[in-house]
């Protein structure tokens, strides 16, 4: 190595070396006592705020997408995107599926039903060329180890980096919303004056809300200079905050009455739903809704957000006067979205016509695959627990005929022989389901939610909960709906706002307008770094034992900065200063560690792991000398969506570059 490669490496040493023991480097860091400083200036930037003339919100589902806005100037109508193209028999359709279509170029053709429809019109030897993109919002949920690199597949088997596809997503709901606000201001609507909210599951970890604000960077809905324009908005939050604004007719009480499809079948809100959908145009009270006036003061309150993908449970309290929210209890939830439904009706075809087939088919004829699953999902919502006749699927033509060609004998053949006796061909070329049947597709997903809400019952801090919101695209399913009621309507009253699949996009506009609605929020997990302590005999373990220039040291410790379902306030700081290992280091980079336990005590512990880096930027201008020791004063807080740094080296009180990553 050269003298300049080992004064390069030394620059970048880092100086919280994740194990000193093995890094040997000076352990250079100088941890304070945690200083949580409730910091008094939360609202110091609400004027900057204000630069932002419109909010828009999108709300990027696993199955469907779409985007609503408010104007500052008033901020109690809420309107929601103009109507897509396209559609499906059987289904309204408020927001667009999120499918995407790229050329064979790897260009961007079309989003939604345009990409559907599109897709669905090619040759079968053209498709195949086609990139055809659904569903993929799951990956960011279920990649372990997801980077800017992670890559998605398409239906055609071929793959593309993730971030390129989220990207174009992103860039074409915000040259929609563009477009739509343009037309309405009469004049062009310039970025810049559009603050931008992205909704996304609470459950998700930093990596996923990192690679959603990353995404939009390269979309242009903001730069990593002005990070302010974007916020990535927790679904059941936005979900919460809406249902605090909602007047009677605007919901559904299970507890009271039998509901179809959310709305009973004498219920006089059906005409003003209807009425609604056409309008676009929501009024939102400017006061706490109607509900709230039967809440009082610490009353609490579970959002279950039912969607696509994931099922997200946030459970709150409401403080009075202003309605502002209080977190009770951290996020929870999992992989119980409706996408569950369909890969039971998957295994369902794979047991009765083979997985071999199943699989070649759905790469040979991927477009008439597409139609299939568009065809169960209208069934689908037709299922309800007291249906009597069966549900007819449709099976596309080249299905019939692909399966003749592979197998040699027909699909009739194949249900007769196959041991599924509540499945039956219909001589118009479908598949007859009888209901116990369909509604038996459902039961694996159901199952878990109604597990996953008995066990959050259970919580202390879930006691005497009054209401419980059923929200999100599969909250519109009278099967999870009785399932829900059935096991707790004894314990709260079950309720469901109208359009329940546009509440959270409501909310996300209305935090984008107030971010600072939530006031309290609960740390999902504990963080950290890792860190020299002073070696205390009998204490400390005997392998962790480090002697350095006469001092006896303890490797590992982990030094936690917040713990795991831990109550944090909106603009509470967490401090903790560092000093550079050599007088000439530039960069400094710090391990961050997570657990979901409260309890370990080193970064070696089972169930610690490394999660991210806090990087330091020490370069100042050339001509400005560099002190003897610096102390670098790091400043994070856990109380937003997000979690946040700043730095400031304390001889000179200057800024320093800090960032934070979960990504790389």
């Amino acid at each position: 190595m050269s003298a300049k490669e080992i004064q390069a490496a030394e620059r970048i040493s880092t100086s919280a070396c994740s194990s000193p023991a093995r890094g040997l480097g000076d352990p250079g860091i100088t941890p304070l006592s945690p200083s949580h400083i409730a910091s008094k200036d939360s609202d110091s930037d609400a004027a900057e705020e204000q630069t932002f003339s419109v909010v828009v919100a999108i709300d990027f589902g696993t199955t469907s997408s779409g985007y609503a806005y408010s104007f500052s100037k008033e901020p109690e109508c809420i309107h929601i995107m103009r109507r897509w193209e396209g559609g499906d028999p059987g289904v309204s359709n408020q927001k667009t599926p999120t499918t995407m279509l790229l050329m064979p170029d790897r260009k961007f053709h079309s989003f939604g039903f345009a990409a559907r429809d599109f897709y669905h019109d090619l040759d079968p030897s053209e498709s195949k060329h086609w990139l055809y993109f659904e569903k993929f919002k799951m990956k960011l949920h279920s990649s372990t180890d997801l980077t800017m690199e992670t890559e998605l597949t398409a239906a055609n088997g071929k793959r593309v980096k993730a971030l390129e596809i989220f990207a174009y997503a992103l860039q074409y709901f915000k040259e929609q919303a563009l477009k739509e606000l343009s037309d309405q201001a009469g004049s062009e609507m310039d970025s810049a004056e559009v603050r931008w909210v992205i909704t996304v599951p609470a459950i998700w970890k930093q990596p996923a809300k990192q690679f959603m604000r990353q995404a939009a960077y390269k979309a242009g809905m903001a730069t990593p200079e002005n990070p302010e324009q974007l916020i990535i908005a927790l679904e059941p939050e936005g979900a919460s905050i809406y249902c605090r604004k909602l007047r009677l007719h605007q919901m559904i009480d299970l507890s009271s009455k039998a509901a179809i499809n959310g709305i009973s079948p004498t219920d006089p809100a059906k005409d003003l739903a209807r009425r609604n959908r056409q309008s676009r145009t929501f009024l939102v009270e400017n006061v706490i809704g109607e509900l709230w006036s039967e809440l009082e003061e610490g009353d609490r309150y579970v959002v279950v957000d039912c969607g696509g993908g994931t099922v997200d449970l946030t459970v709150h309290q409401i403080r009075l006067p202003e309605g502002h929210l209080k977190e009770l209890y951290k996020a929870s939830g999992g992989p119980y979205g409706s996408l569950g439904v369909d890969y039971e009706f998957e295994k369902l075809l794979c047991k009765i016509f083979g997985d071999d087939f199943i699989d070649t088919f759905k790469v040979k004829r991927p477009a008439a695959w597409v139609d299939l699953m568009i065809a169960f999902e209208s069934r689908k919502r037709a299922a309800a627990p007291d249906r009597t006749n069966p549900l007819n699927i449709t099976l596309p033509f080249s299905f019939i005929d692909y399966y003749k060609k592979f197998r040699g004998h027909s699909v009739e053949h194949a249900l007769r022989k196959s041991n599924v006796d509540f499945v039956k061909w219909s001589s118009q070329g479908m598949l007859r389901m009888n209901p116990d049947a369909m509604n038996a597709l459902f039961k694996p997903t159901i199952d878990p939610i109604i597990q996953h809400l008995t066990n959050l019952f259970q919580k202390p801090e879930v006691a005497g909960v009054k209401f419980l919101f059923l929200v999100g695209g599969f909250a519109e399913s009278p099967l999870l709906q009785q399932a829900v009621q059935q096991a707790f309507g004894d314990q709260c009253r079950v309720i469901i706002p109208h359009d329940v699949g546009l509440t959270i996009l409501k909310g996300a506009v209305l935090f984008g307008l107030d971010p600072a609605l939530i006031k309290v929020r609960r740390s999902p997990l504990t963080y950290g770094v890792g860190v020299l302590n002073r070696y205390v005999e009998g204490k400390h373990p005997p392998e962790k034992l480090l002697l350095k220039d006469g001092t006896r040291w303890c490797t590992d410790v982990f030094d936690k900065f917040i713990l795991a379902d831990q109550s944090v306030a909106l603009g509470e700081t967490v401090k903790r200063s560092y000093t550079p290992a050599k007088q000439s280091q530039l960069i400094i980079i710090i391990h961050i560690y997570s657990s979901e336990q409260d309890d370990a005590n080193f970064i070696t512990d089972k169930g610690v792991r490394k999660c991210g880096t806090l990087r330091l930027d020490l370069t100042g201008p050339e001509s400005a000398p560099v002190p003897s020791r610096r102390e670098i004063q790091t400043i994070m807080q856990f109380g937003d969506t997000e979690i946040k740094a700043t730095a400031v080296d304390v001889a000179t009180s200057k800024n320093v570059k800090v960032s934070i990553d979960f990504l790389n």
